[in-house]
């Protein structure tokens, strides 16, 4: 079973050079980290705010594909975490058929936060998260961007 998150903040660890965004259950309190790289963190704000670029960039040609082709991305689901790696899916709906495309969570993310595109993620991955964050103590943030 998936459960339904939603964005809610970026962190940026500046002594570690890496961001981290973190998810929240929508009818619950848990938390769901994934660390994401510069490019995605910065396109996900970018969308976010509806900034507009003068060229699209990866997942502004992807949108326009996905809708020029007819289709519309109805959900993004985390499904998987192999070997400290998250897996994702994108739900394309198109001519009434379900289309599933494998894709890194936070290009998914990237691509549907504009249009407020459910994500949900699986009950097991979560589960693995959480065992995950117990056994480290020091998780901490050096810098916390809130985006509600």
């Amino acid at each position: 079973m998936a459960v339904r998150m939603e964005l809610s903040r970026i962190f940026i660890r500046e002594m570690m050079d890496m961001q981290i965004i973190e998810l929240t259950e929508v009818d619950g309190d848990r938390t769901f980290p994934i660390v994401i790289g510069l490019p995605e963190a910065v396109a996900i704000e970018r969308r976010l705010k509806g900034i507009e670029i003068p060229r699209p960039q990866t997942h502004d040609l992807l949108a326009s594909v996905v809708e020029h082709l007819g289709g519309r991305l109805r959900e993004i689901i985390i499904n998987d975490l192999v070997d400290g790696t998250f897996y994702a899916k994108l739900i394309i709906e198109q001519d009434g058929q379900e289309i599933e495309v494998d894709s890194r969570p936070s290009d998914a993310i990237a691509l549907g936060v504009a249009q407020s595109v459910p994500i949900y993620v699986a009950e097991h991955v979560l589960a693995q998260t959480e065992s995950d964050s117990s056994n480290n103590s020091d998780s901490s943030p050096d810098v916390e961007l809130d985006w509600d």
